[in-house]
C-alpha cells in the first residue's frame, strides 16, 4: 500500500539534510521523469504492434533495437540539460563528457531485460550518480563515489527502487497522475529464505564450486544444506532483483568456461554497481565471490564482473563454497548423463 509520500516530497525531506543533496534529487527526478515518459511509450509501442498481431524473429528484433534507441535517446536529452560532469551508458563506447566542473556525474543502462519484453516480463532502467569527473572515475573505489542508486521496472506496474544511502525504499507510479508514490517503510531482505536464482542453462560452463552449491541446493533435506530450495529464474536482472528484495534468497551470475564469459555477462559500473548499493541499503549483500563489488575500481567502462546478490546469509554461503570453505556436497548433479537401459 503506497504512504501517499510522493517521491519529491520523500526527496525533499532528505535533502534538508544538507551537503548538496538539492542536486542530486535534481537528478533523481529527472531520472524518474524520464522512466515515466518512457514507460508511456513502451506500452503504446507494445500495443502498436500487438494489434499487428504476431510478428517474426526478424520483426522482434528490430522492435527490441527501436525501444533501446528510444530509451537511450530519452535519457540522454533528459540529461544532457543538467549540470552533470559526464554521462555514462551501457549503449555507448565511452562516457560523454557534459560540464568538468560539475559534482555528479551519471551512469545508466537505459533499457536492460529488453529481450523479456515479448513474454510481458518486468524490462528496466538500472543507474547509479556518482561524485566523480570524466577521468576520476578509474582513480577511486567506486563505492566511494556513489551517492544513489536505483532502478526502474516497468511492467504491469512501474516502480522505482532507490537508496541516497539512507536505506533502499520502493515507490509506485500512479499513472493517473504521472508521480511516484512511497511504498511502506524502508526495504529490508528477509534472511533465511530457500530460493536462489541462475540460469541452470550454463551448469555445463560453471567452475565446480558454482556446481557443488547448486547440487546441494537440488539435494534439498538430503544435503549438507538441510533445506529443500525453490530456484527461480527470469532473465530479466531488474525483475530479479526486486523478487530478492522482497522474498529475500540469493542470485548468481557467475563467470564460467564459455569465450567471452570468464568474468560473467553483468557490467561492474552499470547493472553491478547500482543494484550491490541498493541491496547493501536493504541489509543484504553484492560480491563477485572474492570481493565486495562497491569496493572494486573501475578498470574499463564495459568491465564484466561475476555477481552474487541477496540476503547475507545466502550470500556468505556461496562465498564458503567458492573459497572451498563449504561441507563436501552430496555430488547430486542436476544435469547428469542418464542412459536409458541400466544394468
Amino acid at each position: 500500500m503506497t504512504t501517499g509520500i510522493r517521491l519529491e516530497q520523500h526527496l525533499a525531506s532528505w535533502a534538508q539534510l544538507g551537503g548538496g543533496q538539492e542536486e542530486l534529487v535534481s537528478i533523481i527526478l529527472v531520472i524518474a521523469s524520464a522512466g515515466v515518459g518512457l514507460s508511456n511509450m513502451i506500452s503504446r509501442q507494445v500495443m502498436a504492434r500487438q494489434a499487428g498481431g504476431v510478428a517474426s524473429d526478424d520483426q522482434a528484433g528490430s522492435h527490441a533495437t527501436s525501444l533501446d534507441s528510444l530509451a537511450q535517446r530519452i535519457f540522454g536529452e533528459a540529461l544532457g540539460k543538467l549540470q552533470i560532469s559526464f554521462l555514462a551508458s551501457e549503449k555507448s563506447g565511452d562516457l560523454l563528457e557534459i560540464d568538468p566542473d560539475a559534482k555528479f556525474g551519471v551512469a545508466i543502462d537505459p533499457l536492460d531485460g529488453l529481450s523479456n519484453i515479448e513474454t510481458n516480463t518486468s524490462i528496466g532502467t538500472i543507474f547509479s550518480v556518482l561524485s566523480a569527473n570524466k577521468d576520476d572515475i578509474y582513480q577511486q573505489t567506486l563505492g566511494d563515489a556513489q551517492q544513489a542508486a536505483g532502478f526502474l521496472f516497468y511492467g504491469p506496474q512501474t516502480r522505482l527502487v532507490l537508496t541516497c544511502g539512507d536505506g533502499s525504499y520502493s515507490f509506485l507510479l500512479n499513472p493517473d497522475d504521472g508521480h511516484f508514490y512511497l511504498v511502506g517503510d524502508a526495504i529490508k531482505i528477509p534472511a533465511g529464505r530457500r530460493e536462489f536464482a541462475i540460469n541452470t542453462s550454463n551448469y555445463r560452463y560453471w567452475d565446480d564450486s558454482v556446481r557443488c552449491f547448486i547440487d546441494d541446493c537440488i539435494a534439498g533435506e538430503s544435503g549438507p544444506l538441510g533445506e529443500d530450495f525453490n530456484m527461480r529464474w527470469n532473465a530479466s536482472l531488474v525483475a530479479e532483483a526486486f523478487r530478492i528484495l522482497m522474498r529475500g534468497g540469493v542470485f548468481l551470475y557467475p563467470g564460467d568456461s564459455r569465450p567471452g564469459f570468464e568474468s560473467g555477462r553483468l557490467r561492474l559500473l552499470f547493472e553491478a554497481l547500482p543494484l550491490a548499493f541498493i541491496v547493501e541499503q536493504a541489509g543484504g549483500m553484492a560480491s563477485d565471490g572474492a570481493a565486495r563489488i562497491r569496493e572494486m575500481r573501475l578498470a574499463s567502462l564495459q568491465e564484466r564482473v561475476p555477481l552474487i546478490f541477496g540476503s547475507e546469509d545466502r550470500v556468505q554461503e556461496v562465498i564458503e563454497y567458492v573459497s572451498g570453505e563449504a561441507p563436501t556436497n552430496t555430488r547430486f548433479p542436476l544435469f547428469e548423463t542418464r542412459s536409458l537401459f541400466r544394468n
